[in-house]
């Protein structure tokens, strides 16, 4: 798979909802085969930036190689390569955790629970597939949960996520017993062994990092996450 198609794959679900990217969704879908592509992810306003990080820090000229992409997305060696010095990596769970006002929200009772839904949305989670139903499959993951003070994975419970849209499959056949990313309610990809440490890894680390700024006790290396 090419950059520009993972992207899509990622990228997808909050375009869709009008989140971020360009206005008319169905872009993202026709133009990532083509020369447009680069002029579409550029209208991603948190992700393209992050992108262009990686690829400077680790002397990669194209911001949408594959290896750059999959290493905001889910995350890989390069992101070691270039951190912020403040101990940030661009990876979406910095962008989602440490950037955007949400995880602020959380000690404001009031916002509180719109929030943590945000931020559990938002971020790229993981979950294994349990049943497929046609255009939907049921998985079983863990939710972002906050206790007052410390933003931890709660216990497993199942969600219904989407795979394809039009009848078209952003991700391919899925089988019961496969490991896939998630983000809104949509499956972005199945992950590999790797692919699924990797998530594990760069999203407890981000999450030692918010959890440090709420005034939790989880420092900068973050919580293990299984």
């Amino acid at each position: 798979m090419n950059g520009p198609a993972l992207f899509v794959r990622y990228a997808f679900a909050p375009n869709r909802l009008g989140y971020c990217g360009p206005v008319d969704a169905s872009a993202l879908l026709e133009r990532w085969t083509g020369t447009g592509f680069r002029a579409v992810a550029k209208q991603f306003e948190g992700a393209w930036p992050q992108l262009r990080t990686i690829a400077a820090a680790t002397g990669t000229a194209d911001p949408l190689d594959h290896d750059v992409v999959e290493a905001y997305w889910i995350g890989n060696r390069l992101l070691d390569r270039a951190g912020d010095g403040q101990g940030g990596l661009p990876h979406h769970s910095f962008q989602v955790f440490c950037l955007y006002p949400w995880a602020n929200l959380l000690l404001d009772e009031r916002r509180a629970e719109h929030a943590l839904e945000v931020l559990d949305q938002c971020r790229i989670r993981w979950g294994r597939v349990i049943t497929v139903r046609a255009d939907q499959v049921v998985v079983e993951s863990r939710p972002l949960v906050w206790d007052g003070t410390t933003l931890t994975l709660g216990v497993s419970g199942r969600e219904t996520a989407r795979v394809s849209v039009d009848g078209v499959s952003l991700v391919g056949p899925l089988h019961p017993g496969d490991w896939v990313s998630l983000h809104w309610e949509w499956v972005c990809d199945r992950l590999t062994a790797t692919q699924l440490v990797a998530l594990r890894h760069y999203s407890a680390y981000h999450l030692g990092l918010v959890n440090q700024r709420l005034g939790g006790r989880a420092g900068t290396s973050g919580p293990r996450i299984q």
